[in-house]
């Protein structure tokens, strides 16, 4: 009884740690921002870096992608007394994706996400041909560590916390299986081989155990994956790549978007695979987000930064943004995010460059956590976009933009609703 007590006194005070660090993080974000912001002038400022370069947090850092299989051996035990299942249903396939930075040689700091490509479900609880899903998700943060082997070869260690979520399984408001959220540990192992420089192939394993308290069965994840290493570029190289006045790169600029409902959400359906035509019900691409909180009138207003450039085809931006809508059912709310943008430019004329950008996980400060109606879990959520424009003029001092935007937690806490933004059009003007 002590040991369980210590337990739960355990957990209550991670989950309260947690919580207090998803209210802080969007500030502490933001302060990194403008002090990341003025550090790069300064260094402007006296040649000390060159936006062709990485910066010394970047030139450490690294992102890998893991596929496999996941596997928890959930049972007719989870669920409430009274209620069985005739089986269950689960699409073994899931992904880890980590961004990670170096602290030394050997060891890292990661963070990334693990869940299925499609939620593990119970069949026939109530009637033969229902199929009631459970959304899981855990969030990680943890060290690895790397002892090698051979000479390309390491043995990876893995230890760390998770912050997992779950949606259950309710009858009205009866639960059959109760949504919760918790903090637990997790465990990993795997080896590493470096192809070069820059990548490496990786075969891990992953382990959360499981939590009685919680009613959660363990979970085991094996995969298979590549890891990608940022490398500084060379200064001379950066030089040249500056010194080439072929391609414009902005240093700065800000921009006035305005979107409306009335165009419908077709490319938000289309780019999440829900789009209908036809007989097709999940036309599309899987590479965004929809929502169940539709917006009708948007306003925003933009900051992006250069931070990182190449010689011709890649900028990494810094942003932030304002943005005031109203939904469908006529409530008005607001957001306000700082974000990465990765920007790839697709063709450059003469008086015009053409780009398509992608932004996700851009820490956010929402207005409401109930929006018509609907639970979204807390003010503090994710921004994500993606969209095509120009940069355009003598100069190439104007720029149009339109993109589509989506606001969401990422499961992290058990209320998940995303909210839909439609068609953004921006217009906007390049800074010096």
């Amino acid at each position: 009884m002590i040991f369980l007590r210590k337990n739960q006194t355990t957990s209550l005070m991670l989950n309260t740690i947690f919580l207090f660090l998803t209210r802080v993080k969007f500030w502490f974000y933001f302060l990194v921002f403008i002090i990341t912001s003025h550090t790069i002038t300064a260094q402007e400022a006296h040649n000390i870096r060159l936006k062709s370069e990485l910066s010394p947090f970047l030139s450490k850092s690294y992102f890998s992608f893991n596929f496999g299989g996941i596997y928890y051996p959930y049972s007719n035990e989870n669920l409430k007394e009274g209620y069985t299942s005739s089986g269950t249903k689960m699409n073994a396939f899931s992904g880890r994706l980590l961004l990670g930075y170096k602290l030394s040689n050997n060891m890292a700091l990661q963070f990334g996400v693990i869940r299925p490509a499609s939620w593990f479900s119970f069949k026939d609880i109530e009637y033969k041909g229902q199929e009631s899903s459970v959304w899981v998700n855990a969030w990680t943060i943890s060290l690895k560590q790397n002892i090698n082997v051979f000479k390309k070869t390491d043995f990876l260690i893995e230890l760390g916390v998770a912050n997992t979520s779950r949606v259950g399984i309710y009858n009205n408001d009866t639960p059959i299986y109760e949504s919760v959220r918790y903090i637990s540990s997790v465990l990993g192992t795997g080896i590493q081989y470096r192809l070069n420089e820059k990548w490496d192939l990786m075969l891990m394993t992953t382990y959360l155990p499981e939590s009685i308290s919680n009613n959660q069965p363990y979970t085991l994840q094996s995969t298979f994956g590549a890891k990608y290493n940022l490398k500084q570029v060379p200064k001379n190289l950066a030089e040249k790549y500056l010194s080439d006045k072929s391609y414009f790169f902005p240093k700065q600029f800000v921009n006035i978007g305005y979107g409306s409902g009335n165009l419908g959400f077709f490319t938000n359906r289309f780019f999440s695979a829900k789009a209908k035509a036809g007989n097709y019900e999940s036309l599309g691409i899987p590479i965004f987000w929809h929502g169940d909180v539709l917006a009708k009138s948007v306003f925003s207003l933009t900051y992006q930064r250069t931070a990182f450039r190449t010689k011709q085809y890649f900028s990494l931006d810094w942003g932030v943004s304002f943005t005031f809508f109203d939904t469908v059912r006529k409530s008005s709310l607001y957001a306000l995010s700082i974000f990465p943008v990765l920007r790839f430019y697709l063709f450059r004329t003469k008086g015009m460059d053409f780009y398509t950008n992608y932004s996700v996980i851009g820490p956010t400060y929402i207005s409401k956590s109930t929006i018509d109606g609907i639970k979204t879990g807390t003010e503090f959520t994710y921004q994500d976009f993606m969209g095509i424009g120009a940069f355009f003029g003598s100069s190439k001092q104007y720029n149009l933009d339109v993109k589509i935007m989506h606001y969401s937690n990422g499961n992290i806490f058990t209320q998940n609703a995303g909210v839909a933004i439609p068609l953004v059009f921006s217009f906007g003007y390049t800074l010096p």
